[in-house]
């Protein structure tokens, strides 16, 4: 375990690094957290996962992203985590006053680079969705 600590410990910093660049909408710093060839949110490559990320954060106002029970299996080179998050999404404009929160949990992939751990994969969860998912839908 003492072997797999500092990886642990990264990696969690990286979950919490990669929830506070979607609620601080920091586009570039999100981007620069992904592999070459990752897929998450239903797309692949950092441009297009971004993209999509954006179609739904960028309608809405302030969000927070909370992540729990973290698991983490480590591989040389290569990780899964797996997290529950608890997602809050304020409404924005003609939505402003209505909000959307949805838990569940994070199925994620690492891969170590010269920079350390990226994200190269996510799968979401989705258990449970409170509110007006309309917060969130692109437009």
């Amino acid at each position: 375990m003492s072997e797999s600590l500092p990886d642990r410990v990264q990696l969690t910093d990286r979950l919490h690094v990669v929830a506070t660049l979607l609620d601080t909408k920091d586009w570039p710093g999100f981007a620069a957290t992904l592999t070459d060839d990752t897929l998450a949110y239903g797309r692949t490559g950092p441009a297009d996962v971004v993209a999509r990320v954006r179609s739904h954060l960028d309608v809405c106002g302030a969000t927070q992203h909370l992540l729990g029970n973290i698991r983490i299996d480590l591989d040389g080179d290569t990780a899964r985590t797996t997290s529950y998050f608890r997602a809050f999404h304020v409404g924005l404009g003609d939505r402003a006053g209505a909000t959307y929160e949805c838990l569940g949990e994070y199925r994620d992939q690492w891969r170590r680079g010269p920079s350390g751990w990226l994200l190269s994969g996510r799968v979401i969860d989705v258990r449970a969705e409170i509110g007006d998912r309309s917060v969130i839908a692109p437009r």
